[in-house]
């Protein structure tokens, strides 16, 4: 079972990160760089399932998430462990700068 990427809102963010790592992608489906950094969150939600939640927020149908977390650009990927931020990425990076926070925090 392929369980990829979950896409989160407002309503079930909360429950959906309280517990381990998260890796969140803050996206808008009309930016050019949030396409290109989507295949690497499928890559890693399959290469992380059940070791760590890999979620998307659309900031336009999610606006007071992405003001939760200060995203003023996107894509913005932020890091949650247990529900509470510890490290972010601004911008397309290559898969290894996700990989490195990702195994240095499992």
């Amino acid at each position: 079972m392929i369980m990829a990427i979950i896409h989160l809102t407002k309503d079930g963010f909360d429950k959906a990160t309280a517990s381990g790592i998260s890796m969140v992608d803050f996206w808008a489906s009309w930016c050019g760089p949030c396409k290109m950094l989507a295949p690497v969150m499928e890559d890693l939600a399959d290469k992380y399932e059940g070791k760590a939640l890999v979620g998307k927020v659309n900031v336009d149908d999610a606006p007071d998430l992405a003001m939760r977390f200060g995203v003023m650009s996107i894509p913005t990927v932020v890091f949650l462990k247990d529900g509470k931020e510890f490290d972010r990425k601004v911008g397309v990076m290559p898969p290894a700068a996700y990989t490195a926070v990702l195994d240095a925090n499992l």
